[in-house]
């Protein structure tokens, strides 16, 4: 499993049309057959901030979500909505042994 964490910074004027547009991305990716949970939760501190938080079953079905239309017209479209570059951290979805 493959746990995905992108904190995105939205431009505040942009915030309404990157709801809008991310509505698309997040319908389509849960429909892909890899995906186990993809959900975008709003920032309780920072205005306009967001994290995604996606899990996959497996590298395959990252790859495959990367390459998606609808990631890639997403892509496209987000450099106008965002403020700041996004910050993704990726985990190996294993417990760590104690």
């Amino acid at each position: 499993m493959i746990i995905i964490h992108a904190a995105l910074t939205v431009l505040k004027e942009k915030e309404e049309e990157f709801l809008n547009e991310v509505k698309t991305l997040i319908e389509a990716s849960r429909r892909e057959s890899g995906n186990m949970q993809y959900d975008l939760m709003k920032d309780t501190e920072t205005e306009s901030a967001y994290m995604m938080i996606e899990v996959w079953k497996n590298q395959e079905a990252v790859e495959s979500h990367n390459t998606s239309e609808h990631y890639i017209q997403f892509g496209q479209k987000a450099q106008s909505f965002m403020a700041a570059p996004t910050d993704v951290k990726i985990f190996a979805g294993q417990e760590v042994e104690r």
